[in-house]
This record gives C-alpha cells, structure tokens and sequence, in this order.
C-alpha cells in the first residue's frame, strides 16, 4: 500500500475545499431563484452556516490525523447537508436528487457525534444504531419517493402518495427515535463512570448532543405537524453549526498544550522529586488523567502513594498508555480518548518527563515498602495483643482457679473442730499469703490483657481503670459503637500508662480522661493538674506506647496542658 505524500493530501484537500466553494455557490444560486423556498436569505446562511464550518473542521482533522476517518467523514457530512438544497430547484431531475437526500444528514450527523473523536464507532449498540439510520434515511426515503409522495419527483413509479405520507411518518418517527437514543448514549460518555473530563472534549460532547436534540425536535415537530415548526428548523441549523466550531476550539486546546510541555520542562527542573500527576494534568488539559507505576519487586501496579491498584484497562472513553525501559513496564497513563488522537503531544510529554518517571517509581516503591513495613508492625502487635489475650485467660482459668480453691481449703481447714490454736494461726497465715498472691497475679494477668475488655467494652474497661487511679478521675467516653480490638487494646494502655504517671511523677490531684469518635479517628486525652515535665520518646512507658500508637497509623503526643500539668493525647485510625 502506497503511503500518502504531504504533497498528495494537500492537492486533494484542495480539490475539495474547490468543490465545497462549488456546492455553495449552487445554494446561493438555487436560494436566490427558488420559489419553493421560504424565507429565502436565512434558509440559504444557515446551510451555508452548516456546510462550511463542516467542510473546514473535517478538512483540518484529515490534514493532521490522515489515517483517521473522522476529517473525512466530517466533510462528507458538508457535502451531503450541500446536496439537500437541490429540492428547492424547479428543474425536475436535480429536484428529485435533492429529494432523495433530503433525510440523509440525520444520519451523518448522528454518526459523526457518535464517532468522536476517533473517526470509528466504537460499541455495538452504537455501531447497531447508526447502520439502521442510514438504511431509515436512505430505503424508507426512496420508498416514499416509489409511492408518489412528492409529486414533482421523476422516481415516482406507483401512484400511492397516501402509503407514501404513511412510510414517511414512520420513517419521522424511527428518526427521532434514534435521534434521542444516540443523545442517549453520548449522555452516557458525557457523564458515566468514565465519563470525559477534558473540558474541551466535554464541549464538543455537549454541542454534538445539543445538535441531535434540536434534530429529534425536528422531526418530531414534523411527526406531529407542529405549527412552530419553521423556528425549531432555523434553531436546529444554528445548533448544528456549532458542533464543528466546538470541535476547532477543542484542536486549538490542544495545540496550545503543546507549548505547555515548556512549562511542564521548567516546573520538573525547579523540583525533580514532585509527584507527577499533577503535573501532567496540567500540561496534557486533562484533569482524570491518572499515573501508575509498575513495581517489580511486589510483581504490582500501584499509585503514586504505593498503593496496589489493578492494572490500568482501557475502556470506551478511557485510553491506557504503558511507558516502558528496556523491554519492561515502568509507568501507565490513563487519559481521555480525546487524547489518543495527539501522538506527538503525549510522545513529547512522556520524552520530558521519562527520568522524572523513573524518579516516580521508586518514590512509589519506597511507599509501597513503608506500607508494607506498618502493615507488619500491624500483624505483629495484632500477634502479641492475641497472645496476650490468650496468656490472661490461661492465668485465670488456671492458676487463679487453683489459688482460689487453695485458699477456700485453707479457710476450712483453720475453721474446723479440733484445730488447736497454733495450727489455726498457720493456717490463717497461710489462707493470707495465698490471697496476696492471688490479688498480685490478677494484677499482673491485668497488666498482660485487661480481660474486662474484651468482655464489656473501652468505655467499663475504663470505669474499672479510673476506679484504682491513684488520684480522682473524670471520665468521659463517647462512643456509639465498639473500636476495633487493636484500637480498643491501644486506647486502652495510653490511658493506663497516663494515668500511673500521675500517680508516680506528676505530684497531681486531679486527672481528666476524654474518649470521643472524631471523623475517622478514635481521639484519647488525658490531662492532670500535676507539676508537668513529662516527655514521650525517652525510654519510658509513654516512648512504647508511641510505638504502639504509630504501628496501627496514630500519632501520640506529650505536651503541657492548659492551666499547669501535662497532655497526654493519642490519634488512632478508627475506620
């Protein structure tokens, strides 16, 4: 196959802008002599209004995307809304071939919009939509002309203009059926789950859906014999025009981005460690353009957080570009379809930003490497509290049981009849130091897992907690449902450990608990009235609780409260 030259194109785009400047110099001739035609000068500027800015987008688009069918496809929908007017002539042959036309733009019209930007339609029901408006357009139109509904056509054969008007209402009708479901469907890409956000596009969308509109309109006005008919006409011929002027502006957009890719040189330059999205939305004009990179050491996609995603796919108005070094991916684009037309546009930008990207990936893989880091924290302390939990239940159901039991044989044994007095004294003695043991293992099985806890929730586990403070409490808990177990287990230590501080160092009289749900965290705040002076990250309890605090994404921080004393406040992720 033969590649065209530059030097080919430019001659046939000639040859047709030659002969678009012949069709509208027909219009004027056939407007301006026309009996049929009223009134005359607006019909003629509005098909005028139509054909040219038709004729120069398509001729513009085919002369930068040659490959595309969209420039040329464009035209033909010119040329064809140029042929219409050849029914006003009173000469009976190009009379009738203007009639035979007359209903073909709708169709054109609706493939063009559905075909944007690339020139081809894309879904089946699209595709299925615009073969039947053309075989509407085009069968059931010389249909009608066979049975004689227009008069003056030479290709009436059979005298039967009554089913003539009857082939023609229902061709109205399957017109502006299809009509409002092809808006139908560019609604659909206007405002879907992966709808078009690149504004330009967004207009050109808006103005091909505003022109099917008016054309529905149209025909429905026909249908049902609308006596305002002729201003719905003139609307609809103004609105049509429109799409196409939106379509050079959105060509213009894009060319000036292409000088944003300068801009996009010098901001990399002036800050080479800055995430790129942003960035590159700004020098490609398209806000939900999104940027992915590929990890290999998790064999993952992810985002510029480290993040895992899927991989990125490709969908209707969506379009994926991999960017890859060596024969292996290393980041992804998703865009908007629009885009995929400007190849030197995205070559330049991806050339700009390729070691930049590079720089992306391992940003992106050293978050990933955090995350993965906290999330094993997070398995660990999850590990150790089950542990815990499971060490505390095994003290109680086993040596406290036994304790206790010990200590209720003692007590009978001291109370029973015969006991002489020494052994009974013994015995007490040893009834004593059985409890203390028993009371110092509760203590420590609370200090391994708290198990009111588990069993009763933060908000009686605190009660108990502040019940055995060493100084007098205030407790406030709001809470309408139960926090994670690790959240609840963390919330709980801060709060204990806080509060054995005041007993131990701050000289206080005084402590006040707050527990409360803010947004998506769970918000811990002890306060005293003691001398202050406490400090986290130092060795001490508050330094492992930090740990604690921070292994699950919270933060712990120790300062000097209002009024005198010390602040202890812990932020935990309560999803």
């Amino acid at each position: 196959m033969v590649e065209e030259t530059p030097a080919g194109r430019s001659w046939v785009l000639w040859a047709l802008a030659v002969a678009g400047l012949g069709i509208l110099t027909g219009v004027l001739i056939l407007g301006v002599a026309s009996a049929r035609l009223e009134p005359g000068a607006l019909r003629v500027f509005l098909i005028a209004w139509i054909v040219v800015p038709y004729v120069l987008s398509g001729a513009v688009a085919w002369w930068r995307r040659p490959a595309s069918r969209f420039g040329p496809l464009m035209m033909l929908t010119g040329f064809v809304m140029g042929l219409t007017p050849m029914q006003w002539s009173s000469q009976p042959l190009v009379h009738s071939v203007g009639n035979f036309f007359d209903m073909l733009p709708a169709a054109l019209f609706l493939h063009v919009f559905l075909a944007f930007p690339s020139g081809r339609v894309r879904g089946r029901a699209e595709r299925v939509l615009v073969v039947v408006m053309y075989a509407v357009t085009l069968g059931l139109q010389l249909v009608k002309i066979l049975l004689g509904s227009n008069p003056d056509s030479l290709f009436t054969v059979v005298d039967a203009p009554a089913a003539g008007t009857v082939v023609e209402q229902v061709q109205l009708a399957l017109v502006a059926c299809g009509l409002v479901l092809g808006t139908v469907l560019l609604h659909r890409r206007r405002s879907g789950r992966e709808r078009l956000r690149r504004r330009p596009a967004t207009l050109v969308v808006d103005a091909f859906s505003l022109g099917l509109v008016m054309l529905a309109l149209l025909y429905i006005g026909g249908l049902l014999s609308w006596s305002f008919i002729e201003p719905i006409r003139l609307i609809t011929f103004a609105a049509l025009g429109l799409a196409p002027l939106a379509f050079l502006f959105a060509l213009l957009d894009l060319r000036l981005a292409r000088g944003d890719v300068a801009g996009l040189l010098v901001e990399l330059q002036s800050d080479p460690t800055t995430d790129l999205q942003a960035p590159l939305a700004r020098a490609l004009r398209d806000p939900s353009l999104r940027l992915f990179y590929w990890l290999p050491e998790f064999g993952t996609w992810a985002d510029q957080d480290g993040t895992p995603t899927a991989e990125p796919t490709s969908s209707v108005d969506r379009e994926v570009r991999v960017l890859s070094r060596e024969g292996e991916p290393m980041a992804a684009l998703t865009f908007d379809s629009a885009l995929d037309e400007e190849h030197e546009l995205l070559d330049a930008v991806v050339a700009a930003t390729s070691i930049a990207l590079e720089n992306g990936r391992l940003r992106a893989e050293l978050r990933a490497r955090l995350h993965e880091l906290q999330e094993s924290r997070g398995r660990v302390l999850e590990a150790g509290r089950q542990e815990r939990q499971r060490l505390e239940r095994d003290l109680h159901d086993g040596a406290q049981v036994r304790l206790v039991a010990l200590s209720m044989e003692l007590g009978m044994l001291g109370a029973a009849p015969g006991t002489d007095d020494e052994l009974r004294t013994r015995l007490l003695h040893a009834k004593g130091e059985v409890s203390a043991s028993l009371e110092e293992l509760r203590d420590v099985a609370r200090g391994i897992y708290p198990a009111v806890l588990s069993a009763h929730g933060l908000d009686v586990a605190l009660e108990s907690l502040a019940a055995r403070a060493p100084v007098p409490v205030q407790l406030s808990v709001s809470l309408t449902e139960r926090p994670p177990p690790a959240v609840e287990v963390a919330a709980y230590y801060v709060i204990s450990e806080a509060l054995a501080n005041v007993g131990k160092h701050a000289e206080a009289t005084h402590a006040w608990v707050c527990v409360e749900r803010q947004g998506s965290q769970l918000v811990v705040d002890v306060r005293d009235n003691g001398r202050g002076g406490a400090k986290s990250h130092t060795g001490s309890g508050l330094d492992r609780l930090a740990v604690r605090v921070e292994a699950l994404g919270g933060r712990l921080a120790v300062r000097p409260a209002d009024g005198g004393g010390v602040e202890v406040r812990a932020e935990l992720p309560c999803p």
